[in-house]
């Protein structure tokens, strides 16, 4: 693994632990980023999940921890607003 994808993979698990910490345990299958204290300050970013470890998503399966496939297309990851632009592979919309 290049230096760059490594530095990728350790910000996208870092940013995943330190929302998983602060989300709400339930979501439902369509759950907005409104649901949370200050949505404002959330966007939903697509492409960067792990297996199992995405929000919420269309396509194959219907809900978070879900996700079969890593940096999955279809799955997004709650994300604060602008942090999305900076991760390789991560889109505002799903693909």
């Amino acid at each position: 693994m290049n230096k760059s994808a490594f530095a990728v993979s350790t910000l996208s698990v870092a940013i995943g632990l330190a929302l998983g910490a602060t989300a709400p345990t339930a979501r439902a299958a369509d759950a907005q980023p409104s649901a949370m204290s200050n949505a404002s300050h959330f966007e939903k970013c697509y492409g960067i999940n792990r297996v199992g470890k995405n929000d919420c998503a269309a396509g194959a399966h219907s809900c978070a921890g879900q996700a079969t496939l890593a940096r999955d297309p279809k799955s997004f990851v709650l994300l604060p607003a602008g942090a999305c632009s900076k991760i390789e592979g991560g889109t505002l919309k799903p693909m």
